[in-house]
């Protein structure tokens, strides 16, 4: 609801306020003077019925004034079907899985191991078919509406093995209809702690994977930006897995965290002091859910227990980095998809079918057009 809107319904009520206690004086005022009169009972009493009476007429009239009843009928129904962007930002992530076996591919080898299994279920998933997703206008955007979203952007996505993951999906969306092309995306992509850049021509967009496992890397990142004075449009980040790992401290984390925000914060203002016209989408990767018993080495099985992971993920949002507790970056909740999709998603308790990050790509669309729509 604007700000205009706000006052004038403010407006309306103090002048019904002022109303009602107009016609409580004249209710118990006058009837009070006429006995200063020295009229009588019976006439104080009729004066105050016939007073009484021709107020209720007027209440009870008033909506079939057509100045009156169209205004009031506006502001209700903008009140009660105007949207804000926040709710529908609050739909994004509710997802419906459906995970079953491939009968087709279970029949070739019913023995498979635990790791080998991953590939014999199939994932399917899809918003939640509810009137406030379809009101809010949130679906799985095709090729060319991804395409038409990001054309002429600049997309950074930066840290851990998630994020190369996440980097796939996003390119197989947009290049996924030329095999070779990708073939090629895939091998220059997943050299073992490399970074990865492709211009794509067609709809002028430039893509950056940096690989920055810790959130330090994260913030020496936004610090060279700053030097450059060059800055993504879209920005999705995620670390803390190899935190967790090698450096097994929460406090530490939540402390890493604290800085990367104070670097966003100062690094983007609402100015154009730096050249910029307005700050980049900034989004999150958070934590896959972890199953302890599937992770492929034993440093991880000691380290990576359910206690540690719970610790970070409350040092995450103690950090105050999401936009949900006040920071600049919206969640992508890979946490909740993992969850959801559950241990057939995974061949290491760690990194998840393509699935997942198919998903995460898609709330990353849909916030931008939602966040597109409320700016237009």
């Amino acid at each position: 609801m604007t700000m205009m809107m706000m006052i004038t319904i403010t407006m309306m009520m103090l002048m019904a306020l002022m109303l009602g206690a107009a016609a409580a004086c004249i209710v118990v005022l006058v009837p009070l003077g006429m006995a200063g009169w020295h009229l009588s009972r019976n006439s104080v009493l009729l004066f105050s019925g016939a007073i009484l009476i021709t107020l209720s007429v007027c209440v009870h009239f008033t909506p079939y004034f057509s100045s009156v009843s169209d205004y009031v009928t506006s502001v209700s129904s903008v009140a009660v079907f105007h949207r804000p962007k926040s709710s529908c930002m609050n739909l994004i992530h509710r997802i419906h899985w459906e995970v079953k076996p491939n009968a087709s591919l279970l029949s070739f080898n019913a023995t498979q191991n635990l790791s080998s299994s991953f590939d014999f279920y199939e994932k399917h998933w899809d918003w939640s078919k509810t009137q406030r997703i379809k009101a809010c206008r949130i679906h799985k955007l095709s090729k060319p509406e991804a395409s038409h979203l990001i054309n002429g952007s600049w997309v950074l996505i930066a840290g851990d093995s998630q994020a190369r993951l996440f980097t796939l999906s996003l390119l197989n969306l947009i290049l996924g209809s030329e095999p070779q092309r990708m073939d090629s995306v895939k091998t220059a992509l997943f050299k073992r702690h490399s970074n990865y850049s492709i211009s794509v021509d067609e709809i002028g967009m430039k893509l950056d994977f940096v690989w920055a496992p810790y959130v330090l890397n994260l913030t020496h990142l936004l610090t060279d930006f700053k030097t450059k004075k060059k800055y993504p449009d879209v920005m999705v980040m995620g670390a803390g897995l190899w935190h967790m790992l090698h450096v097994s401290n929460p406090s530490d984390y939540e402390l890493v965290l604290q800085t990367l925000k104070s670097s966003l914060v100062s690094l983007f203002p609402f100015s154009t002091e730096l050249g910029i016209k307005s700050p980049p989408h900034l989004f999150w990767l958070g934590f896959p859910m972890l199953i302890n018993g599937m992770l492929n080495a034993h440093k991880k099985r000691v380290h990576m227990i359910d206690a540690m992971w719970h610790a970070y993920d409350r040092a995450l949002s103690e950090s105050r980095l999401l936009r949900q507790t006040g920071g600049p970056m919206i969640l992508l909740d890979i946490q909740s998809l993992t969850w959801n999709c559950g241990a057939h998603c995974t061949y290491d308790g760690m990194h998840y079918d393509t699935a997942i990050y198919e998903a995460a790509v898609q709330i990353m669309l849909n916030s931008l057009l939602i966040k597109s729509r409320h700016r237009h």
